[in-house]
C-alpha cells in the first residue's frame, strides 16, 4: 500500500504540474524523510523546477501545496526547509489497508521473463561460489513472482566445454578407466566429489606457467574436439560424467529449495546446429567479418564491445564456464584446417579491437555459441530443442532437459520454453565482455528491443576468511592468515564444496538447538537446525551488494545477533510465540482487526476487534511515532521489492528484513504485550505483532528463508 500511495501522490503532482505550469515530467522523485515525524514521503521537486520556472524553490513548493488539493489517503502536504515537500498519509487508513493485506498491483508488463542462473560446469561438485549465483538467481525469481511476473528458470549446462574435457582426460588418460568402470563410479555416493579431486590432479598434469606440458595440453584439445562428435566414445563418456554430476548439482540445490524448469545443454546447441543458423544471420548482417591478415588471420571476428565504433553499448555479462585459456586456443587452432569460409568485405578493425568468434580451424568459441543460445531465448533463431523429462523434485515439479529428435525419451507434449520478453543472466562479473559482445551482436542484427531487455545480473566472487579456511582444515601460511580473505580455486582443489558447507552449517546450528531445546525429538531438532542453517547461508549471500566480494565466515553467518538470517528468523519466532502463549491464532486475529467483527469464535475468545478509531488513537497520539515507524516499515515490502527488481539488487530486501526485525525487537523489549492492563492498548499491541510477523514471514520467504517453530 505504501507503494500505491506513492504512485498516487506522484500522479497527483504530475497532473498539477501539467495544469499549472504546462510541464510534463515522466519521473517524480519521491524519497522517505529521515525521521517519521516529518512525514512519509519527501519530494525535492521544487529544486528541480527552480531553474525552469525561474522561481525560488520554496515559492514553487508553496504553490504546489496551495494548488494540489486533497489527495486520497493523505492528510496534508507541507513545505519544509528551503523547498522540500513533505507528505503525510492518513495513518489509520494505511494501517487498516496493511492489516487487510491490501496491496494494489502495479501495472504488469506483458510477456514472460527468463532468469538463467547457477550454470555450473558439470565436471565436479558445486562450491561456495556457485551458491552465491544460485541464491541470487533464485531470490530474483521469487522477487519477480511476488511482483506478479511469469518466470521461466533455466540452468545452462556446458557439457562439451573444456572443464568436462579435463575430467574425461583424468578418467581416460590418468586413471586409464573404461567407460564401464566410469559408469560404475557414477552410481557411487558423491561422484561429484571424486571428480573434484580428479579435476585438481588433471590441472597439475597439465602443469603451470613455463612448466606447462604441451603434450598433455594437446590431449586436452583433442579430447575437447572429440566431445563435439556425438557418435564418438569420448562424447559418450563425457555425457555419462556430466549427466551424473548434473544430477548431484540438482540434489545439492534442492537442499536450498532452489529449482529449475529447463536445462538447455551446449551439446544440443551444437548437434541441432543452432550456431549454423546464427552464423548465417550474423554474416548476412555484416556483424561478423573474415580476417585475412595479422594474428587473427583465418578467423571470423566481431568488433570488441565498447570500442570506438561499436554500434552501441549495453552491459551484460559473463560466461557460465571459466574462460578458455590462450594456451588452449593456440592448441585448438593447430588442430584441423581452415574450413574454407569465404571472406567478406568489412570495415577495418584494429587487432586489439577484434573479438574472435570462430577460430581459424573453424571451431566456434564460447561467445559464438552463446549468441546463438540467446537468440533462441528471444525466439529469433528459427530453431528449437527437443525436450525430455530429467528430474522430478519432491514437490512433483518437473525439470526438463534439452535433447535431440532421435532421442526415444523426447516428448512432444512439453512446456513451451523460449520466446521470452526479457532475459536476466546471473553470471559473475569476470565475464562481462563476453555478454557485452552478445548484446552487440543482437544490436548488429537489428534486434534493439531484445538487446534493451537483456540484462546481465553481475556479481562478484565468494572467498573465505582465514578463520573459515582454517576451520575447514586448510593449511595457511602466515601471509594467508594476515589476509582479509582467501580466494578459492577449483583447479587447485582449494575451496568449499556446497554440500560440505551446508552440512557444517547444519551441524553448528544443531548444537545450538540441542542446547536450547533438548526436550524436542531428534528429527524435529534436525529440521529446525536445517531451517536456521539455510536461513543463515541465504541471508549471508544476499546481504552484501552484488558488486561486493564476500569473505564467508561460519561464525558471522550463524550468529543470532546482528545482521544475520537467524536474527531475522528469531524476530518472527518471537512474534509467533506471543500469540502461542496467549492461545491465539495471529492470522485469525488480523481478520478480526480487519473486519472489526464483534462475533469472536470460541477458539479466539481472548481476541477482540481493533476499530479504526483505536488505530487512529494509538498511531496519531502522543509518543505514537515509535509505533508508526514499525507499521510504516511493515507496509513497505512491495516498495522495496520493486526497488530490488529495478536495480537487480536483492541486498535492499535483506536490509529491509533486518530493519523490520530490529524495530520489532526494540518494540518487544519496550512493551509487555500480554500483561498490558489496558485492553484496547493490548489489542493494538497484538495487532502490531501480527502485522509484523506476517510481513517478516512473507519477506523472508521471498529470500527463500523459512521460519522455524522455535529457536
Amino acid at each position: 500500500m505504501y507503494r500505491h500511495l506513492q504512485r498516487r501522490l506522484a500522479d497527483a503532482v504530475r497532473a498539477f504540474l501539467r495544469r499549472a505550469y504546462s510541464l510534463e515530467l515522466d519521473s517524480i522523485v519521491i524519497e522517505q524523510p529521515p525521521k517519521v515525524e516529518l512525514g512519509e514521503y519527501a519530494l525535492p521537486l521544487a529544486f528541480e523546477l527552480a531553474k525552469k520556472l525561474r522561481k525560488p524553490p520554496r515559492k514553487i513548493a508553496e504553490e504546489i501545496v496551495a494548488g494540489l488539493g486533497p489527495v486520497e489517503g493523505f492528510d496534508k502536504l507541507e513545505v519544509a526547509g528551503a523547498g522540500y515537500l513533505n507528505a503525510r498519509v492518513n495513518r489509520a487508513t494505511l494501517a487498516l489497508a496493511l492489516v487487510a493485506g491490501q496491496n494494489p498491483p502495479a501495472s504488469i508488463p506483458p510477456g514472460k521473463i527468463l532468469v538463467e542462473h547457477s550454470s555450473i560446469n558439470p565436471n565436479k561438485a558445486a562450491h561456495i561460489g556457485h551458491l552465491r549465483n544460485a541464491i541470487l538467481g533464485d531470490t530474483f525469481v521469487r522477487l519477480l513472482r511476488y511482483a506478479g511476473r511469469e518466470v521461466d528458470i533455466q540452468n545452462y549446462i556446458d557439457n562439451t566445454g573444456v572443464q568436462v574435457a579435463d575430467v574425461v582426460v583424468g578418467f581416460t588418460h590418468i586413471e586409464k578407466k573404461t567407460r564401464v568402470e566410469i559408469e560404475a563410479l557414477t552410481r557411487q555416493p558423491h561422484f561429484d566429489y571424486y571428480c573434484w579431486d580428479l579435476y585438481a590432479r588433471v590441472s597439475q598434469w597439465y602443469g603451470e606457467g613455463n612448466e606447462k606440458n604441451k603434450e598433455n595440453l594437446q590431449v586436452r584439445a583433442q579430447t575437447l574436439h572429440a566431445i563435439e562428435d556425438a557418435s564418438s566414445e569420448t562424447a559418450a563418456i563425457a555425457e555419462l560424467i556430466s549427466t551424473a554430476v548434473l544430477r548431484r548439482h540438482l540434489e545439492t540445490m534442492d537442499r536450498l529449495d532452489i529449482e529449475y524448469d529447463f536445462l538447455p545443454r551446449e551439446s544440443e546447441i551444437l548437434h541441432l546446429h543452432f550456431w549454423d543458423a546464427a552464423f548465417t544471420k550474423l554474416k548476412e548482417a555484416g556483424v561478423l567479418t573474415f580476417e585475412t591478415e595479422g594474428k587473427n588471420k583465418g578467423c571470423w571476428i566481431m568488433r570488441r564491445a565498447g570500442t570506438a565504433t561499436a554500434r552501441g553499448a549495453a552491459d551484460a555479462s559473463s560466461a557460465r564456464s571459466e574462460t578458455e585459456t590462450e594456451d588452449l586456443d593456440t592448441v585448438l587452432t593447430s588442430i584441423g584446417t581452415n574450413f574454407g569460409l569465404d571472406a567478406q568485405a568489412k570495415d577495418q578493425i584494429s587487432e586489439e579491437d577484434q573479438k574472435v568468434i570462430v577460430r581459424s580451424n573453424g571451431t566456434v568459441g564460447y561467445v559464438g555459441k552463446d549468441i546463438a543460445y540467446q537468440m533462441w531465448k528471444f525466439g529469433l533463431l528459427g530453431r528449437d530443442f527437443s525436450y525430455r523429462k530429467f528430474y522430478r523434485y519432491p514437490n512433483d515439479h518437473e525439470c526438463w532437459i534439452s535433447t535431440t529428435p532421435d532421442d526415444e525419451a523426447a516428448e512432444k507434449n512439453h512446456p513451451h520454453f523460449g520466446d521470452v520478453a526479457e532475459i536476466y543472466n546471473v553470471i559473475d562479473a569476470r565475464q562481462s565482455e563476453a555478454q557485452s559482445t552478445v548484446i552487440e551482436a543482437l544490436r548488429g542484427l537489428g534486434h534493439n528491443a531484445a538487446a534493451d531487455h537483456y540484462t546481465h545480473f553481475s556479481y562478484e566472487m565468494v572467498a573465505l576468511t582465514p578463520r573459515c579456511a582454517a576451520e575447514l582444515g586448510y593449511t595457511l601460511s602466515d601471509e594467508d592468515k594476515a589476509r582479509s580473505y582467501i580466494e578459492v580455486s577449483g583447479r587447485k582443489g582449494f575451496g568449499v564444496k556446497a554440500d560440505d558447507l551446508l552440512d557444517q552449517l547444519i551441524a553448528s546450528a544443531k548444537k545450538e538447538v540441542d542446547s536450547r531445546h533438548a526436550q524436542l525429538p531428534e528429527a524435529e531438532r534436525e529440521s529446525i537446525a536445517t531451517q536456521i542453517a539455510i536461513g543463515a547461508l541465504r541471508y549471508f549471500m544476499l546481504k552484501y551488494t552484488k558488486q561486493s566480494v564476500i569473505a564467508f565466515d561460519f561464525k558471522d553467518a550463524l550468529s543470532f545477533e546482528g545482521e544475520t538470517g537467524p536474527y531475522a528468523q528469531y524476530a518472527a519466532v518471537r512474534a509467533t510465540a506471543i500469540f502461542k502463549k496467549a492461545g491465539l491464532d495471529p492470522d485469525a486475529f488480523l481478520t478480526h482487526v480487519e473486519t472489526a467483527a464483534s462475533a469472536v469464535p470460541p477458539a479466539q475468545s481472548a481476541a477482540a476487534s481493533v476499530p479504526a478509531a483505536d488505530l487512529t488513537q494509538f498511531l496519531n497520539g502522543e509518543a505514537s511515532d515509535e509505533f508508526w515507524s514499525l507499521w510504516l516499515a511493515a507496509a513497505q515490502t512491495s516498495h522495496v521489492i520493486d526497488k530490488c527488481i529495478a536495480t537487480t539488487e536483492p541486498a535492499y530486501l535483506a536490509k529491509h528484513v533486518f530493519q523490520l526485525a530490529q524495530l520489532f525487537n526494540a518494540f518487544y523489549h519496550r512493551h509487555p504485550i500480554l500483561s498490558e492492563p489496558d485492553e484496547k492498548r493490548k489489542q493494538f499491541l497484538l495487532a502490531t505483532v501480527a502485522v509484523v510477523r506476517r510481513e517478516l514471514t512473507a519477506t523472508l520467504a521471498v529470500m527463500g528463508i523459512t521460519v522455524p517453530p522455535v529457536m
